[in-house]
């Protein structure tokens, strides 16, 4: 699957069509009268949030979107046709901005959510309702930004080989790529966590993070606004440290580039897991970890060999059932 969640546009409202200038004579009338009709408005452009897209890959290979011109209005008083409305389909959670002014003008973030974005000119009036007739007025044209943010309960934060998609694959249907090297889950994937019948919730496991993440180093920075409206976050944790990567440093840097990014994503409530419990390293540094935040709930884990999951994730929804929605979905 190719994910992209950034996209450039134009899009163009129809124009009005022209009023008609016409003059009629019917027979045994002394003098013509004007009778020309008034041109048809042009269509809108409109967005529209579908819940069966997920990705704004569409938009990589279009940018460009237009309604239909109304049609020009006739003799005998004949109004032309409106012009054809464009419909826009957008994953749920897109954000579009103006691209010249920045500003947000729509967070699309519910299913079937409907927008007029660009509206079409009107028609031009006809010389049967002016003196004289007059040409439509042109449709908005707007250049716009879209942004995509998906909508989960759970973001997974962490460093790259921490074993965040192991995790999501352990917990969830989600079947993300899994691999012994930094970057290999390349773009944010979805997962379902069902905890019974009536229980579930939605989990979002990024790309790693790395020191200077936050100035665009690393793949962190593109897709950390997924997490943006997320209630609560899975600091995930390589106890182990297998790429020798200190784990009370590790989990400091992470706040450091969470804080240094903004958007409120530092303020969220963490569960933090400590991963790869099963391997011999990890039990001394867990002892470190816990020495360094002893204010901490930390909850070890292993994803290999499902050690701890249950209880992590019991103690995941009571979390998760004490957090409110976020504001920005």
């Amino acid at each position: 699957m190719w994910f992209v969640d950034q996209a450039q546009i134009t899009v163009k409202a129809g124009d009005g069509g022209r009023g008609c200038s016409a003059l009629a004579q019917p027979p045994y009338t002394r003098y013509p009268f004007p009778d020309g009709g008034d041109g048809g408005d042009g269509g809108d452009v409109t967005l529209l949030t579908d819940p069966n897209l997920a990705t704004l890959l569409d938009f990589h290979f279009r940018h460009e979107f237009a309604a239909q011109r109304g049609t020009h209005g006739g003799s005998n008083r004949k109004t032309g046709k409106r012009g054809q409305d464009c419909l826009i389909r957008l994953p749920v959670g897109t954000v579009i901005r103006d691209a010249e002014k920045g500003n947000i003008l729509q967070d699309m973030s519910r299913p079937a959510e409907k927008v007029l974005i660009a509206k079409g000119g009107r028609g031009g009036l006809g010389n049967a309702t002016a003196k004289e007739a007059t040409d439509g007025r042109r449709g908005q044209i707007r250049q716009l930004i879209l942004e995509l943010k998906l909508i989960a309960d759970v973001g997974i934060v962490g460093f790259p080989n921490a074993g965040k998609s192991s995790l999501l694959c352990r917990i969830s249907t989600a079947r993300p790529a899994i691999g012994a090297y930094p970057f290999t889950t390349r773009f944010p994937v979805l997962g379902v966590v069902r905890m019974d019948a009536e229980r579930s919730f939605v989990v979002c496991d990024i790309p790693g993070l790395i020191e200077g993440a936050h100035q665009g180093r690393g793949l962190g920075i593109e897709f950390l606004r997924h997490i943006e409206r997320t209630r609560l976050l899975i600091h995930l944790v390589d106890m182990a440290a297998v790429d020798q990567r200190d784990p009370v440093d590790a989990y400091a840097h992470i706040n450091q580039e969470l804080i240094a990014y903004g958007q409120g994503v530092a303020s969220k409530p963490q569960v933090v897991v400590a991963n790869k419990i099963d391997l011999p390293e990890a039990q001394a540094n867990l002892g470190r970890f816990s020495q360094a935040y002893g204010h901490l709930k930390v909850w070890p884990i292993s994803c290999v060999t499902a050690q701890g999951i249950a209880e992590m994730l019991q103690g995941l929804w009571q979390a998760l059932s004490m957090t409110k929605p976020s504001a920005n979905v």
